[in-house]
């Protein structure tokens, strides 16, 4: 199998598989207990906080676990609405932002926040200038991805994150699910406030993650409990999880990202060459994703020709795949109906190689006629 839909999860390393299954065998006390057991699954999460912390460069008690980036993005924004409330009732996102995103401005739409949504250009990216153009005396939270989960554009956080800085009341949160451990961010050059990180993205596990959230910035718990995680997440928390996250996160810093750029761009430079591809994905991205459409081809049906050859790619966003709906991202960039219909995703990682890339090609060449002499028999 060559796999490459990373970006829907990645593969777990098995050193990462390995830490949980020592973690859980080890550390299975409840955190919150009294007792040594309970206090050494506590000191396992606190060495794994300190270790993102550092990677991250920021303070330790500024990394809250949670189960993954929805969660992360949901705590984040909706905990910044309930808790700045006062301080403002408007909201700046991007009609491009993932669904846990997107649809979490949607609801508090429903509660009497406004929300405006800042269109890309068409190569998908967004102008910091659109984003300052749209700050209102009560704004209070501006949310832009780091990296769009399917055309791998490569949003300006930085030149967004120094206008921010002349509006000192407006917090900036970055969903970062795509690019943390692929594409260098700085969150203090940045500006970042709060930013989102999924375990599964990293060959870590699903259902792990943490929000990053500067020591200044307060949020409302979006449940209650406990009391854990500074009394903001509460829950027993995962401390084999967490265990295992902090490995994830630390092997894929040490990894080289640069055989990802090489693949991805020979993938880029190959597919240019063949006039019934089109690229969606802009020169500015991320290394390890490319958007395209064999117009005329459906994107789902180009997916499940590829299994059979053994080479697993994705249409959309995992998160709304199984959906019928044409990809809201390559509609807000203008793409024809057609094209957003065809589109597939090529998502790479560290565990990919040349070899797999050389033997996608072979198979798109021999599968994409295939599909449009069939479709031409049906016409």
């Amino acid at each position: 199998m060559i796999y490459f839909d990373n970006s829907a999860t990645t593969i777990p390393d098995e050193s990462v598989l390995d830490t949980f299954i020592k973690a859980s065998t080890r550390f299975f006390a409840n955190p919150s207990s009294l007792h040594n057991r309970g206090m050494e699954a506590e000191r396992l999460i606190e060495k794994a906080r300190e270790q993102i912390a550092e990677i991250c460069n920021v303070h330790a008690r500024e990394i809250l676990f949670t189960s993954g980036g929805t969660e992360a993005n949901n705590l984040a924004i909706k905990g910044a609405a309930a808790f700045y409330k006062g301080r403002g009732r408007h909201i700046i996102t991007t009609s491009i932002e993932h669904p846990s995103v997107y649809e979490v401005c949607r609801s508090l739409e429903k509660e009497g926040f406004r929300v405006t949504y800042v269109n890309p250009k068409e190569n998908g990216i967004i102008e910091a200038e659109e984003i300052s153009n749209a700050i209102e005396d009560d704004t209070f939270l501006v949310s832009v991805m780091h990296v769009n989960n399917e055309t791998g554009a490569l949003q300006p956080i930085k030149e967004i994150g120094t206008a921010l800085k002349k509006h000192p009341q407006i917090l900036f949160h970055v969903d970062n699910v795509q690019g943390f451990g692929k594409v260098p961010l700085d969150l203090h050059q940045s500006g970042v406030d709060l930013m989102s990180v999924s375990g599964h993205k990293l060959h870590g596990l699903k259902g792990t993650g943490f929000l990053y959230k500067r020591s200044s910035i307060s949020l409302e718990p979006v449940f209650f409990g406990g009391g854990q995680e500074q009394g903001i997440r509460s829950g027993t928390e995962n401390t084999a999880g967490i265990a295992s996250l902090a490995k994830a996160v630390r092997l894929v810093f040490e990894k080289n990202a640069e055989p990802v750029s090489l693949i991805a761009n020979w993938l880029r430079k190959e597919l240019a060459n063949r006039d019934w591809v089109v690229i969606h994905t802009p020169a500015k991205s991320a290394p390890h994703i490319l958007n395209v459409s064999v117009p005329g081809v459906k994107g789902e049906v180009l997916v499940h020709a590829l299994e059979k050859e053994g080479i697993i790619v994705s249409t959309t966003s995992a998160c709304s795949s199984k959906q019928t709906k044409l990809s809201r991202i390559l509609q807000a960039m203008n793409k024809s109906d057609e094209l957003a219909v065809s589109a597939i995703r090529i998502s790479l990682s560290f565990q990919n190689t040349m070899e797999e890339a050389k033997q996608f090609i072979s198979a798109l060449d021999r599968t994409v006629p295939v599909l449009a002499k069939k479709r031409n028999e049906r016409k």
